[in-house]
């Protein structure tokens, strides 16, 4: 087998982030505790998150977006005070939170490219707010190439390998969300190493397929490179 090419996604597998946003779910249902309990307004910002995916594609300020429409449909468009002014604040945080690499990531990406692996980043969400992440997190320099992409399809995937690598035949996806980086770069004929993270947003849950040849579960980044080396 041999591999040339490793994708890698950034959110929950580089760094920390659905975390971030479980922190500020929680004070939106705070905000709203007068007009909603805490499953209905839950509930609400799921069905209206959905629904904004393809007008604002993913990442804090459709997020932002997506909790300031929840507020007006749950205030039945009266928001009290301070409310939307609270709501932006909450989202501009976000933006600002700093960037805390996963344990074992520098060292598992700095093997890996003293290895001779292309690495890639292969990475949803806002242009800006991922480049500027990318660039705090310190890891920039360990990539061949950057793709902030609107969706993670298998077309995507087999885009992405071929511009920078081998094709899909030679390269490896690793991600914490199945259904994002995993089940569409099987699908296009790469390797899919699924590394979980403890909590994952629902739209990015998705069912592993059974027994799939290329198909690899590891619980830490920090065994990447042994793995690949096994495979060597």
């Amino acid at each position: 087998m041999r591999i040339t090419t490793v994708g890698l996604d950034a959110d929950d597998t580089l760094w920390h982030n659905e975390t971030i946003f479980r922190l500020t779910q929680d004070r939106l249902r705070a905000m709203l505790s007068e007009f909603a309990d805490h499953e209905t307004t839950n509930a609400r910002l799921a069905e209206v998150e959905k629904r904004n995916l393809r007008l604002y594609g993913y990442g804090v300020k459709g997020f932002t977006l997506s909790m300031i429409e929840t507020a007006m449909e749950l205030t039945q468009g009266q928001p009290p005070g301070r409310l939307i002014a609270d709501i932006l604040a909450a989202g501009r945080e976000m933006l600002s939170e700093p960037v805390e690499p996963l344990p074992g990531v520098d060292q598992a990406l700095a093997k890996l490219s003293e290895a001779g692996y292309r690495l890639v980043l292969i990475t949803k969400g806002d242009l800006l707010h991922q480049e500027q992440k990318l660039a705090a997190s310190g890891l920039g320099d360990l990539f061949a190439a950057v793709e902030i992409v609107s969706e993670k399809d298998a077309s995507t995937y087999t885009r992405v390998f071929e511009r920078y690598g081998t094709g899909a035949a030679e390269a490896v996806m690793c991600g914490n969300s199945m259904r994002s980086d995993i089940l569409p770069a099987l699908e296009a004929g790469s390797w899919g190493v699924y590394i979980p993270y403890h909590i994952t947003w629902a739209h990015e849950v998705a069912e592993a397929p059974a027994d799939h040849p290329r198909l690899v579960e590891l619980d830490s980044i920090s065994k990447l490179p042994g793995w690949l080396a096994s495979k060597a």
